[in-house]
């Protein structure tokens, strides 16, 4: 059912240029990347936050247990496709890791996103954050 869903909201944020994806607490971008399997270009909608270096995204699988197929796909990738509303962007993608990703967890994440924190609890797992940072064209 998960599956049936993402391709749904994968199909209406590119048939919408992304125009009922995000909402005035939530932005959400358009993430493909090659399958780290199948090197199939997969695309997900995922929750961001902008920075000035680029964009924040992390995986909490809705608290499950394990990091998404999406977060893992971008780990085995040097760049990415984010498509945010109508714009296309080709990205570089790094995961933060020890005292950056705790900083961008806690001060730049929770503190705009405090809701995120119950997915971590219940996931009991360090959640992944990647910073997607746009190539020059």
């Amino acid at each position: 059912m998960t599956r049936v869903g993402n391709h749904i909201g994968v199909w209406m944020y590119r048939k919408l240029d992304g125009r009922l994806a995000s909402t005035r607490n939530a932005h959400v971008l358009l993430l493909t990347t090659p399958g780290r399997r199948t090197g199939l270009p997969r695309s997900t909608c995922v929750r961001y936050l902008a920075t000035t270096d680029g964009f924040l995204v992390w995986g909490t699988a809705s608290g499950a247990p394990h990091d998404p197929d999406w977060f893992r796909n971008l780990r085995s990738t040097a760049t990415a496709e984010v498509q945010i509303d109508a714009r296309h962007l080709q990205v570089q993608a790094r995961e933060l890791t020890g005292k950056e990703r705790d900083a961008a967890w806690t001060d730049v994440i929770l503190s705009a996103a405090p809701t995120v924190a119950r997915y971590a609890t219940k996931a009991n797992r360090t959640i992944p954050v990647a910073l997607l940072t746009p190539l020059k064209e």
